[in-house]
């Protein structure tokens, strides 16, 4: 068990190299930012997992070319051993030196030129050099190149890329606050860096270009709109939406496939519309109202007045971004509230909202997907 102690840290005050190429270092303009690195790269190098933020939901760390370091990720989240990992890295040569030959896909060439550093994760060949724990025992290895300073200055302080799946106990909902890794991993961690709220809030796209056609296994930061509008990607597929491969399920060789994922305490009723039908916002409103007189949810707290209600919103109706933002935090801000049900309405899979929807449809409990009526 640990004392786990949490370090505030300022993005602003961490200046990135522009460089891809090469890990040319990061400017930290204040001392106090410096320190918490500096401690937070004592603890990755003595083989301890850690909580970071990155752009896309906070993440946990550890040596991702140590087996040893990497079993305690899998223990602090109590992750299940087949559920692969996600390395990051601070340059294109970091990269290069973890790949057979050196050599990235040409496939990949221009999608790293226009989505990286970023929330996009490509699935490449691995190297001896990758324990088979991150990798579960796969050909592949899952890499990205992570755009936010507070960890890019962390794999550069290091010296060698991190192994850092979502810093939460695994099946709940990710964190995109240095108090969500705190609630879930307090005492099994020695060290959280709290650089604030994460600006994606929802995790990395999945690309495997190693496939073809190229396929998003994942979706997340990185948009389906933008990768299809790159050379060498007309053809991309998405996973369970274009195409399904059981050797993924029972193998899956990235994260967010097999198991359900980001689960609140509290069952999660996702209402989802028809994608066939035209219905406007008043009348999705109008059957939601009607679908809760319908059904029968026992487990809900009644008072004097009827039911008990909490409403949050997520972010705003066709603002996809500021859904994907807010959605963790508002299904994690309700378990606080010890609510029974979460209703959650589903948004448009356009932009952001592919990456959503993914997320809500595997945290959900039930899918009720809406119609509006026929009309004479």
């Amino acid at each position: 068990m640990f004392t786990t102690a949490v370090y505030a840290v300022d993005p602003s005050h961490f200046v990135p190299s522009f460089s891809l190429e090469e890990t040319n270092g990061t400017l930290i303009t204040h001392p106090t930012d410096k320190a918490a690195i500096d401690e937070a790269v004592q603890w990755l190098k003595r083989g301890e997992a850690i909580g970071i933020p990155t752009e896309t939901v906070y993440g946990l760390a550890a040596n991702a070319l140590s087996a040893d370091a990497v079993s305690k990720i899998y223990s602090a989240k109590n992750r299940p051993q087949d559920n692969p990992l996600i390395v990051h890295v601070s340059s294109l040569s970091m990269l290069r030196d973890l790949l057979p030959n050196r050599i990235v896909p040409e496939i990949y060439l221009l999608v790293i030129k226009k989505c990286w550093p970023g929330p996009l994760t490509i699935i490449l060949p691995t190297s001896d050099l990758i324990p088979s724990s991150v990798t579960c025992n796969q050909p592949t290895v899952a890499i990205r190149f992570p755009s936010h300073p507070v960890a890019r200055a962390l794999i550069e302080g290091c010296g060698f890329p991190l192994a850092a799946p979502s810093a939460n106990s695994s099946g709940k909902p990710s964190p995109t606050l240095a108090s969500h890794v705190f609630d879930d991993l307090q005492g099994r961690i020695p060290m959280i860096l709290d650089g604030g709220s994460c600006n994606v809030g929802v995790e990395s796209t999945v690309l495997d270009g190693l496939r073809n056609p190229p396929a998003i296994l994942r979706p997340g930061g990185v948009t389906y709109e933008t990768l299809r509008s790159i050379p060498g990607m007309e053809k991309l597929q998405v996973y369970r939406k274009d195409f399904v491969d059981s050797a993924l399920e029972q193998a899956p060789t990235t994260p967010g496939m097999k198991y359900r994922h980001y689960s609140p305490e509290a069952k999660v009723i996702l209402m989802e519309r028809d994608s066939e039908t035209k219905e406007s916002e008043p009348e999705f409103r109008r059957n939601f109202e009607q679908m809760w007189k319908d059904e029968q949810w026992e487990e809900v707290k009644m008072t004097t007045d009827g039911v008990e209600c909490v409403i949050l919103q997520m972010g705003r109706l066709g603002h996809p971004d500021q859904v994907a933002r807010g959605m963790f935090k508002a299904l994690r801000e309700l378990d606080s509230r010890s609510v029974d049900l979460i209703f959650v309405e589903g948004v448009s899979e356009s932009q952001e909202g592919m990456a959503v929807m993914n997320r809500l449809r595997k945290a959900a409990s039930k899918v009720i997907e809406t119609t509006t009526p026929n009309r004479a």
